[in-house]
């Protein structure tokens, strides 16, 4: 059995969520037919559209289903700016989003004339307030975007003071709630506060598959007093917000593995953070040049992101995945990519740090077991690894 130390990238289905899918995959009708087999699919959906509701804080009428947490991010942004008030063409953008955000702006910056206002990241990968409210506060803002939870580095934002920064400078935000969903508490209408109308947060993705729900499923949560634009057409359901027909298994599935994670997220959290920090230690102790990144304490519970300084991380990932470990150097949605983590450099390290990490992260079928092996594979990998590093540094010398 591999031990599998990559539950950010996903995580297994959770077996309640598969025989929901399997049950709601038998129902017969479309959703949107009107006939009694239709609205017998009409109503497992808008139930499991209610569930959710609740588990991310908001009213159902404002959550939309969508193929997964890339196209939230992409409707929530693109939509978001197509509906932007005349004269406003910048987008706040915090340095480390996820590949689903950064690439969704700058498409928009070379395709369209947004021009793009970086905000930085303190040293443990946390948003700047200060420097967030300076950006937001300009007077052609047409929209800013923030990570509930950096999803390299496993640091923690404060969604509800963001979003209260956008809201006083009349700036709509989508927060990027994808890692953070069923591992701390998400609260759309919690973290909005005393907002009223179209700026604060507005808008918050999460996808299925990163709380044992299938991959392909994700979900927008659009505030009712928002209106951003289609990035689909034909048809008018969810509001206008994304034409189509529904994915009712898929919805019934997402709904009870959200159920599930929430449920035993309090004791999964202390069980997690447990093995994190026995994990941390561990590889600190074995390699005492490597150094965890992101905060020590305000990040997600299963997440360690670490930094070795004389050693490849894809090397090391080569070496542990022969000795049946899987982990990852970063955002799966960058895998087979070989480029520096953005996240890393956004933290002030070169190019040559921010190709020389690992990121171990533990999920609901993770045991002391899987950290044991890693342990224990851990200080001959970094060895092999680093031998390598300084064979191809003199190479490149000579």
């Amino acid at each position: 059995m591999p031990v599998y130390m990559d539950h950010a990238a996903t995580t297994p289905l959770r077996p309640e969520a598969r025989e929901a899918w399997l049950r709601a995959a038998a129902t017969l009708g479309n959703p949107a037919s009107v006939h009694a087999a239709g609205q017998h699919a009409r109503r497992l959906l808008e139930e499991s559209r209610e569930r959710l509701a609740v588990l991310m804080g908001c009213e159902p009428i404002e959550v939309v289903f969508t193929s997964g947490g890339t196209e939230a991010v992409n409707l929530a942004v693109k939509g978001l700016w197509w509906a932007r008030p005349a004269g406003a063409r910048t987008i706040v953008l915090p340095d480390g989003e996820h590949h689903a955000t950064l690439d969704t702006a700058e498409w928009l910056a070379q395709a369209q004339g947004a021009h793009l206002a970086h905000v930085p990241l303190d040293a443990q990968a946390r948003i700047s307030h200060d420097a967030f409210a300076a950006a937001c506060d300009q007077p052609d803002v047409a929209l800013a975007t923030a990570l509930a939870a950096n999803n390299e580095a496993g640091t923690l934002n404060d969604p509800a003071e963001l979003s209260r920064l956008a809201a006083s400078a009349g700036v709509p935000l989508h927060v990027d709630a994808i890692a953070a969903f069923g591992h701390v508490p998400v609260d759309l209408a919690g973290w909005r506060g005393d907002a009223v109308g179209a700026a604060g947060l507005v808008g918050m993705s999460v996808s299925a598959h990163k709380v044992g729900g299938p991959v392909g499923v994700g979900a927008l949560a659009v505030s009712r007093h928002a209106s951003p634009s289609a990035l689909l057409h034909g048809g008018g359901q969810q509001r206008g917000l994304r034409s189509g027909t529904q994915d009712v298994a898929g919805a019934a599935a997402f709904a009870v593995a959200a159920e599930c994670a929430v449920a035993e997220r309090e004791v999964e959290a202390d069980r997690l953070a447990g093995l994190r920090d026995r994990l941390i230690a561990g590889v600190l102790a074995a390699v005492p040049t490597a150094r965890l990144l992101g905060d020590p304490v305000g990040r997600l519970p299963g997440n360690a992101h670490i930094l070795f300084d004389d050693a490849r991380g894809d090397t090391l990932l080569f070496l542990l995945d022969q000795e049946g470990i899987a982990v990852s150097t970063g955002s799966a949605c960058q895998a087979g990519v070989a480029e520096p983590s953005h996240v890393v450099r956004a933290l002030g390290h070169g190019d040559t740090a921010a190709q020389s990490v690992l990121r171990l992260t533990l999920g609901w079928t993770s045991t002391e077991a899987d950290v044991e092996a890693l342990l224990r594979a851990i200080p001959d990998a970094h060895e092999r690894a680093a031998a390598a590093a300084r064979r191809a540094g003199s190479a490149a010398r000579s």
